[in-house]
């Protein structure tokens, strides 16, 4: 078993390797150069249109629904425990690589969106399908179904074996164990499986039951429940957040200094292996390429979904999830991280990070700001486990040919697998999710970077026809679309 994991690190090594994030990147900076930095020119109205409802359009959701549903995927541990890590490992200076990540992927989840809305398929019912198995088979050609199908694959597989249950679910069942388990606790007997709390048992019999009730309501119900629960808590984590870095100002041009400082000069903020540009870079760009999944191909999925006859207009909607994702919450986290030391105390991992650097900040008893980490952390890994459930059954519906019989069972099995998650030690189960998030990338780049020009076209077309303007109404915009 010790040689089958070490030979699947490596995969995983080679798979999220430079070439792959330089791939990401480069197509990021290669669409901000074609879309003329519309990341930067177009984001008022891009947040202004989140809460712009448009007329009579079809789809299945409002945009802002498709939104919070792909938030409910990228907004998860990643922002929590990803920023720990990638800050614990390549120093302050991660933070500023996983902002220029960020920055160009912003560019990437528009594009992505764009070409999800332009090449979807809407039934008559109203049931949408789209993503980068449509816009690569039918924006690149039918010769090129086999590299859809293949992204599909590795979009089943990522929602299946970790990435959408067994790591949001340890993560979350970990976090309730941590806070409750006080080594009082009475443990249960599994026969074949071994001895837990009574925490654990009760936490994940809930969770299955909860994620049960909500995917068997299908794509409506997710899109409701990510509406309601992914603002209220990405508020509270704010509101946080803002709080302990304001309580802590005068320590922040400090934790600036040492962030631009790790970026360029790491050994001036810390020596030994985090004192290397490269592996600042490495830790800042995977980690944010990891949380906001731009370039990825996930988001544009539930972008497909939304009522919107302008795939710009939703493609800018779509851009604002990393922006919020990454910009606003991951930058606050690592902020906090900074400012308060919590990167350089030794042997925390993870979210323990995290956990020390609010509890060093916030004014609370400790078990207040853990309390509110933990409540955080929890309903953040519940929308991801909701978010990537609505990604693989979309992934499997385009490789079934739309066999919804099959889609139902894949749900059974998915659930079974939230049922199961806690009970689950193989490190091999998270090495084979990681290899198959990378994976999906491939195909969805390749994508990017061929219909570029289809999204530099529809970019300037829209704009150039005055639809973002004010007093153009968008279901002005929607009838005169269908009546050319």
């Amino acid at each position: 078993m010790g040689s089958f994991e070490q030979i699947l690190s490596t995969i995983d090594g080679y798979v999220w390797g430079v070439p792959l994030m330089a791939l990401i990147l480069l197509g990021g900076l290669l669409l901000t150069f074609r879309t003329r930095a519309l990341q930067v020119r177009r984001l008022p109205l891009a947040l202004k249109w989140i809460f712009t409802e448009e007329e009579g359009a079809a789809g299945e959701v409002s945009s802002f629904a498709a939104l919070m549903t792909a938030l409910s995927a990228t907004i998860g541990t990643g922002n929590i425990v990803g920023v720990a890590t990638a800050v614990g490992t390549g120093g302050p200076g991660a933070l500023f690589w996983m902002l220029v990540a960020a920055f160009f992927g912003m560019a990437t989840k528009y594009s992505e969106g764009l070409l999800a809305v332009k090449y979807r398929q809407v039934g008559e019912d109203g049931h949408t399908l789209g993503g980068p198995f449509y816009y690569i088979e039918k924006g690149m050609g039918e010769k090129f179904r086999w590299l859809a199908k293949l992204f599909a694959f590795f979009g089943v597989c990522v929602g299946l074996f970790g990435i959408g249950t067994f790591s949001q679910v340890n993560g979350i069942v970990s976090a309730v164990n941590g806070f409750f388990d006080d080594g009082q606790v009475q443990k249960v007997s599994l026969p074949g499986v071994g001895s837990y709390s009574v925490v654990t048992v009760i936490a994940s019999l809930i969770l299955a039951i909860v994620v049960a009730l909500v995917l068997i309501g299908g794509l409506k119900r997710i899109a409701t429940v990510a509406s309601f629960v992914v603002p209220f808590m990405a508020v509270t984590y704010f509101v946080f957040a803002v709080l302990l870095i304001v309580l802590n100002i005068g320590r922040v041009p400090d934790a600036i200094l040492q962030i631009l400082q790790g970026a360029f000069r790491p050994r001036a903020v810390a020596g030994g292996a985090v004192g290397s540009v490269l592996v600042a870079m490495q830790s800042g760009i995977a980690r944010g390429i990891f949380s906001n999944e731009a370039g990825l191909g996930s988001a544009p999925i539930a972008a497909a979904a939304a009522k919107t006859q302008e795939p710009v207009r939703q493609g800018l909607v779509s851009m604002t999830g990393t922006f919020l994702d990454t910009i606003i919450v991951c930058n606050l986290t690592g902020i906090a991280i900074v400012l308060t030391g919590a990167w350089k105390v030794e042997n925390l991992q993870g979210v323990q990070i995290t956990s020390y650097a609010f509890m060093q900040g916030l004014p609370f008893p400790a078990k207040v700001s853990s309390f509110v980490l933990m409540t955080c952390l929890i309903f953040f890994a519940f929308t991801t486990i909701l978010g990537w459930d609505y990604y693989s059954e979309r992934c499997l519906e385009y490789i079934t040919g739309g066999k919804m019989g099959v889609v139902k069972l894949f749900r059974c099995l998915y659930i079974a697998a939230v049922f199961i998650g806690p009970y689950m030690t193989v490190a091999a189960v998270w090495t084979i999710a990681d290899i198959f998030n990378g994976l999906m990338a491939i195909p969805n780049m390749i994508a990017m970077f061929a219909l570029s020009g289809v999204v530099a076209k529809e970019t300037k077309a829209f704009f150039a026809a005055g639809k973002h303007k004010k007093g153009t109404s968008v279901k002005d915009s929607t009838s005169k679309n269908k009546a050319a």
